[in-house]
């Protein structure tokens, strides 16, 4: 399917606005057009007899066509670049809804601050592209072929000399329009790389400041800007050849009808108020050239930023209802989980190896390991981020790719290992994930999450409490502290199975038993899934299991593990003895 074939849906969802619309345009263009035929009769009859009445008759014929083509023209602009504004914002949504849908390692490979340009630049281009391109040319055109068609009856002769220098339009409309539409692009493709130096040098802006390098970032903004400015001036330059040579084209035009047409004037083959008309149609006739140009403007920026647009839009979704597994009814988890021999691989590189495990509903199983062994991902499977081998994972004897994903991923809160805050309150915050009941006091969940959490006891200390924006990323929170909304976030959505990684890193010993505690009452009933360093995260659990290269080296409980005196034991030997260095210290 061709590109624009691609837009078509989203312009025949206005299509009487644009049918109204073409309506007035070319009632519009008509208005204007008959202008200068008006004008004729009256030179000619004013020429032989000049009275009140004929010259009150003739200003108010061409007052009032130019009021009713001025309502007509605003009708116009608003229903076209209306309608074009509608299909922006559709095109906008359908854009961004896309984008929530794809996968985690498209993400990785594609930097944000180039999607945000394809979604606001590119975008805008389209918009050009299907409301000002369509006006101006649809208008252009039938100005184009009724100035010919009147021209033609006043005389052939003199309309055929006046045309002779547009072939040349052509030859200047295929040459430049085929630079423009690749130097757009070449521009759209830097204002994306901008885009993405300022958004990482912002995101990153404590990492900057640490190392002192704002002049280096500096340094390569100016770099990215100074080539974006280079790529337009390459563009201004093709514009200022492109407009100048249609306006060459129209005046050795004009020239060749001034000559001609004077003569015809004296030789009276055709009158004054004739010759005038066709100068009007000859000039309103230039306005199509030089507007050409301009759509075509407008039409190559717009197919470029279009296409640049549809390579997101072709990429497939992360995950889909079924992944080739026959779906199964949306049942109510109870939160039984099983992997059975699952394996696992990044881009041709194995995680996971072999792991098998059954986790009962209520139970909790920890995941131990060295960096990198392959516990995030293990995690990172249950609510489907990554679409494991079908037949691997279960829930509640289903394999989960047969599940709805809305319904697994209802059931499931998780706390990643970098916890993501928005830019809103703290009680906002950790009331994200929880859907609205009128039953149900928001607030007082939130307190309750919060209190779980121990984020309850660092409230005092912000200005408006809960009711606190945290900034950018939470960037006015501390590490632990992201790390106990995130925590208040997972509890007040409810799950039937709750997943941690390494979610309490950052927390202080004291503060993380006060959690782990309080947790044993929310995760009585409920699945839960660990991952953790520290031994005093895990000992509590039903199953731990010991990764090292995505394979299980060990499983049990805290104390049969112990008594294997293996890895995990010597982690926990290693452990103990960093709390009693650091408690001599």
């Amino acid at each position: 399917m061709s590109p624009l074939a691609r837009l078509v849906p989203y312009v025949l969802r206005y299509r009487r606005q644009f049918a109204v619309g073409l309506v007035c345009l070319f009632l519009t263009t008509a208005l204007s057009l008959a202008g200068p035929w008006v004008l004729r009769f009256a030179i000619d009859d004013l020429t032989a007899d000049v009275t009140r009445g004929k010259l009150g008759l003739y200003a108010g014929l061409l007052l009032g066509l130019a009021v009713v083509g001025g309502v007509f023209r605003f009708l116009m602009r608003r229903l076209i670049v209306g309608a074009s504004r509608a299909i922006e914002f559709d095109l906008r949504n359908a854009f961004f809804s896309h984008l929530q849908r794809l996968p985690l390692a498209y993400f990785h490979a594609h930097r944000t601050g180039d999607l945000m340009s394809r979604a606001t630049n590119d975008l805008n281009a389209v918009r050009m592209m299907i409301g000002p391109a369509i006006m101006y040319m649809a208008s252009t055109g039938m100005v184009f072929v009724v100035s010919v068609a009147l021209m033609l009856s006043i005389d052939p002769v003199l309309t055929l000399v006046a045309l002779l220098p547009l072939p040349l339009v052509s030859v200047a409309v295929k040459t430049f329009g085929t630079a423009i539409y690749r130097q757009s692009e070449r521009i759209q493709a830097q204002l994306s790389t901008l885009s993405a130096v300022v958004q990482e040098s912002l995101a990153g802006v404590r990492v900057v400041r640490a190392y002192g390098r704002e002049a280096v970032e500096t340094e390569r903004f100016r770099s990215a800007n100074l080539e974006y400015l280079e790529r337009n001036a390459v563009l201004i330059r093709l514009q200022a050849l492109f407009y100048p040579s249609l306006a060459f084209i129209l005046g050795l035009a004009g020239l060749l009808v001034l000559w001609l047409g004077t003569r015809y004037v004296i030789e009276e083959r055709i009158t004054v108020g004739q010759f005038v008309a066709f100068n009007a149609y000859l000039v309103m006739l230039s306005w199509p050239m030089i507007a050409f140009g301009f759509v075509t403007n407008l039409f190559q920026r717009g197919l470029a930023a279009w296409e640049r647009m549809l390579e997101v839009m072709a990429a497939q979704p992360a995950v889909t209802a079924t992944s080739g597994a026959p779906v199964v009814p949306s049942l109510p988890i109870r939160g039984r989980l099983e992997f059975r021999d699952l394996s696992f691989a990044y881009n041709g590189h194995r995680v996971l190896d072999g792991v098998s495990a059954v986790v009962e509903p209520g139970q909790t199983l920890a995941l131990v390991g060295p960096t990198g062994s392959g516990k995030s991902t293990l995690l990172s499977l249950l609510p489907r981020l990554f679409d494991p081998p079908p037949g691997t994972v279960f829930v509640d004897d289903v394999d989960i790719c047969a599940l709805p994903v809305s319904t697994l991923r209802h059931a499931i809160a998780m706390v990643p290992q970098e916890p993501f805050l928005f830019s809103d309150t703290i009680a906002e915050n950790v009331l994200f994930g929880v859907d609205p009941d009128p039953g149900r006091d928001s607030a007082l969940v939130a307190r309750e999450a919060m209190a779980i959490a121990r984020l309850d006891k660092d409230l005092a200390g912000f200005p408006n409490g809960a009711e606190t924006p945290v900034g950018e990323r939470g960037v006015t929170l501390s590490g632990g502290q992201k790390q106990r909304a995130a925590l208040a976030r997972a509890v007040s959505a409810d799950p039937r199975i709750l997943l941690l990684d390494d979610a309490l890193s950052a927390v202080d010993a004291y503060t993380e038993n006060e959690i782990l505690t309080k947790l044993q009452e929310v995760m009585r009933g409920r699945t839960s899934v660990l991952v953790s360093h520290r031994i005093s995260t895990v000992r509590r659990a039903d199953l731990i299991l010991v990764l090292d290269g995505g394979r299980v080296v060990e499983r049990g409980t805290h104390d049969e593990l112990l008594a294997r005196d293996g890895m995990y034991a010597g982690l926990h030997r290693k452990q103990l003895l960093e709390a009693e260095l650091e408690e001599r210290a």
